[in-house]
Formats: structure tokens, C-alpha cells, sequence
């Protein structure tokens, strides 16, 4: 059975410690599908101990052992799971470890003749159940899951993003069994869109970068360095086509528009770097825009009027496939029972609000845990879902009012989050992770009642701009 490789259009923000404005480190990620619904959950698994367990993964028969022993974490798998694969996605565990996965990459043909993908082997269906539960650090799950490649194989390319308080690490696999691991410098910030984004590795360099067991003699072996010096990732493993010009590296290029504006790039270039700086710090709402974003107070904005030639040119960070949006964010000016944050958007994030979640937490909202396949009126998907069509479908009309809304929404969670933290004050162990599940719920409660009062507001404003309407004597 081959992969439904259905996760593989998604782009990725990745800020160090001393790049956000209140020292959080920060991976986010837009998860989008090819179809725009593929409906999803956000759950929390219990910790696990003396397991005997055989995970099958019944998208491509992946087969594997899982440990005795697992810790709690979060995910936001498909509702869909015996069709549509299980597809964790995104989460923390309770060593406050995030990780997202994947981004999408694309080894050359060059590379993969000589390290074939391996069809049975873990693919991102399966990725994050396999490493999340098992890992005390990010340096840890890059280190955990290069085993995991070196021992099955991977059927696709990926490109997994790990974090802690310290560390932000960015992997890409690009063949079977090869792949290279970055830490993003505390300083700094990057934008990945389906392009192998690692350029230059320092072999040297233990602390910044980590690597597939031999991949410098597999590259000095076949001839694969196609440059005279330096070991550029990029250029030996990955793509450079007319797609990446039109679907990948806009993206890349209107993210690193955003932090530097200052700074003038070609849109289709291949030389985006991958590690960027600016002088901006980078905030929650940063990325949140980012990811939202569609090159905005650009020529090649779909959603603008005019611009016939151009606006339909380059494939836009916000789609309306993308089944959820998240920042995982672990601050370090808090307590760290507190700190890491999930800021989670079920709709279209260009259109809906991206709701913040502590990491300790034991469960989630029935609203959020289950997800029918099908529209209704009780699940977080669907309503947020709702949202977004109703406001793309006046977008002219429609637009200011929900960047109103957003505005607002966004003032009202961050001022949630900063109560919840000030009245946690003193709590510990299983009555602060109590205390914090509780304020979980009581977050999606409040945004129930915004976003159904507001998506009402839409529909009464949207029944008055019907065409189906003509003006006559009122006498008559």
C-alpha cells in the first residue's frame, strides 16, 4: 500500500528565544490538505506504562513497537482516522516538548537514485505518535527520530520542527535514510514552504547541527555535490523547477517580507536564505499574520480587486485547505508548569481566530475532541469552518468586520492567558494541571459565544446583499 501523501502543502515559522519579544521560543505551522475538508480533533493522550503495543499504520503498513512507556501530549490527528490515516500533526508532551510534523520537502532524483524511498517505512501519518510521547528535549527528538529513519526508512520527504524552552530544530528528510537537523540560532527566525530549506552544514559543529549516520561519503560517493566548496544542503538534495518558483518560494519570500521589509528579494528566487534575522521582535500575533497571510498589499493577493495577470501567480501561506494553524509556543518569563502555550485555528487562518491552550492539561473540550466528518453545529471544526466560508464568500463585504473581529478576539485571549497565569500563582503538580484544563475549557466557551454571535451578525448582513432583489413604489 502506497502513502496518501494528503499532508503536503504546508508552511512553516520557526523563532528562537532571543528573536520573540518576551523570550519564547516559537514553531508554527499551517497543516493543509488537497482537499479543503478533511475534518480534525484536538485531543490529549494519557501517559502510558507497561505497554505491549504494535502501532500499523494503515495508510502504507508501517509496523513498529511502541515503548512500554509514554509520556501525556497533545494532537490534532484527522477525525477521519480509518480512512484518512491518523496524522498527529502537532502537540506538546509533558516535558513541555513541542513538535509539528510535517512540512512537506522534495528530495532530487540524483539523491533518490542512490537512496530509494522506502514505501513501508515511517511516514508522517504515523511521525508524531512515534517520537512525541518518547522525547525530553528537542535536541532529543531529532536524535530519537533519526534512529527511528535510520532503522525503518522514510516513504516521503519531511521536515520535522522540535522545541523546548532553550532550542528551536529544524529536520529534513529528504531520502530513505538521509537527513540533516539545524538549530535555529536564538537570534533568529526562519520561513519553510515545501523546499528543502537547510543550506550550508557545519560537520564541525555538533552543538548547531546534527546528521544521518555517512551522508558526507553517500554525497562524496555518488558525486552529488554539484558545487566547489561547502556542503549545501539545499543544492545536494533538494528541488530547484519551475513548481518550487510558483508554489514554494513566494511563500518563503512574502514571510521574510513581513519581519524585513527593508530588505528587496524576488519572489521566485532560489536563494532565500533559511536563517533570517531582523531587527522586529517577533510576537504570537506575528505569526499569526504570517500564516494567515495571502501576500497582502500585494500585486498577487487573490482576494484583491484587479491585478487580473498576477493574482493568481503564486500559491498564497493561507489557503482554504488548511484544516488547522498553530504556534507552539513555551514562554520563559513564567512559571514552566504554565509555559507552553498552543495557539490553535480550525478555520482558514486568514479568517479565524487562533485560540490559546496550555500544554498541561489532561483533556480537551467534547467541542474540539470530536469531530464528526460531516458539518454540524456543536464542533469546533465546523464552526470556525463556517466562519471562514462566510466571509470569503463576501470577502469585499465581509472583510473589515472580520478583521474586526480578530482584533478583538486577539486582545481578549491574550488578556485570558495573562489571568490564567497570574491566578495559577502557587499551584503545583495535578492541581495546577487541573487548574489550567478548566481554563482550556472556560477559553472555549467564551469563543463559542463570539464567534457564533458574530457568525450570525454576518449571515443578517449577508441577507441583505442578495441579488434577488428589486426596487418598486411602496404604494403600489
Amino acid at each position: 500500500m502506497l502513502v496518501s501523501k494528503h499532508l503536503s502543502a504546508c508552511t512553516t515559522v520557526l523563532v528562537g528565544k532571543q528573536a520573540s519579544i518576551d523570550g519564547s521560543t516559537m514553531i508554527a505551522r499551517n497543516d493543509d490538505t488537497f482537499l479543503p475538508l478533511t475534518p480534525q480533533r484536538f485531543y490529549v493522550e494519557p501517559a502510558v506504562s507497561n505497554r505491549d503495543e504494535t502501532w500499523i499504520s494503515n495508510q502504507n503498513g508501517f509496523k513498529a513497537p511502541l515503548p512500554k512507556s509514554g509520556y501525556r501530549y497533545s494532537l490534532t490527528p484527522n477525525a477521519d482516522v480509518a480512512k484518512e490515516g491518523v496524522y498527529a500533526e502537532s502537540g506538546f508532551n509533558e516535558k513541555n516538548v513541542a513538535m509539528s510534523a510535517t512540512e512537506s520537502v522534495y528530495g532530487n532524483e540524483r539523491a533518490l537514485a542512490y537512496d530509494p524511498l522506502v514505501k513501508d517505512g515511517l511516514a508522517e501519518d504515523s511521525l508524531q505518535s512515534m517520537v512525541l510521547p518518547y522525547i525530553d528535549s528537542a535536541r532529543d527528538g531529532v536524535t530519537y527520530l533519526g534512529n527511528l529513519i535510520k532503522k525503518y526508512g522514510s516513504p516521503e520527504g519531511n521536515g520535522v520542527i522540535f522545541s523546548d524552552k532553550n532550542e528551536v530544530w529544524y529536520m529534513e528528510i529528504v531520502t530513505g535514510h538521509h537527513w540533516v537537523a539545524q538549530r535555529i540560532p536564538d537570534d533568529a527566525y526562519a520561513v519553510v514552504a515545501n523546499q528543502v530549506a537547510i543550506q550550508q552544514v557545519d560537520f564541525e559543529d555538533p552543538d548547531n547541527f546534527m546528521y544521518s549516520d555517512g551522508i558526507q561519503a553517500f554525497v562524496e560517493q555518488y558525486h552529488l555535490n554539484n558545487h566547489q566548496s561547502g556542503f549545501d544542503f539545499r543544492r545536494i538534495f533538494g528541488t530547484d523547477n519551475e513548481k518550487d518558483r510558483h508554489y514554494n518560494t513566494p511563500r518563503v519570500w512574502y514571510g521574510q517580507r513581513y519581519f524585513n521589509p527593508e530588505i528587496e528579494q524576488d519572489p521566485t528566487s532560489s536563494d532565500l536564505p533559511f536563517i533570517c534575522r531582523t531587527d522586529k521582535k517577533i510576537t504570537v500575533e506575528d505569526i499569526e499574520f504570517v500564516l494567515g497571510s495571502h501576500y497582502n498589499e500585494t500585486k498577487y493577493d487573490p482576494l484583491a480587486p484587479g491585478n487580473e495577470a498576477t493574482k493568481t501567480l503564486f500559491r498564497p501561506i493561507s489557503m482554504n485547505r488548511t484544516q488547522n494553524s498553530h504556534v507552539l509556543q513555551i514562554r520563559n518569563d513564567v512559571d514552566e508548569g504554565c509555559s507552553a502555550i498552543m495557539w490553535l485555528c480550525f478555520g482558514v487562518p486568514a479568517f479565524s481566530p487562533y485560540v490559546p491552550f496550555f500544554g498541561n492539561a489532561n483533556d480537551t473540550d467534547d467541542s474540539y475532541a470530536n469531530t464528526p466528518l460531516h458539518c454540524d453545529d456543536q464542533s469546533a471544526y465546523w464552526m470556525y469552518r463556517k466562519l471562514s466560508m462566510l466571509v470569503e464568500s463576501h470577502y469585499q463585504d465581509f472583510a473589515q468586520d472580520d478583521v474586526d473581529f480578530l482584533t478583538a478576539s486577539k486582545e481578549k485571549l491574550r488578556r485570558h492567558v495573562q489571568s490564567a497565569i497570574e491566578e495559577a500563582k502557587g499551584l503545583t503538580g495535578e492541581e495546577l494541571t487541573t487548574y489550567l484544563t478548566e481554563q482550556n475549557h472556560q477559553v472555549v466557551k467564551m469563543m463559542r459565544l463570539a464567534t457564533e454571535h458574530f457568525n450570525h451578525e454576518l449571515i443578517e448582513k449577508g441577507l441583505n446583499l442578495s441579488k434577488l432583489t428589486f426596487d418598486y413604489d411602496k404604494n403600489l
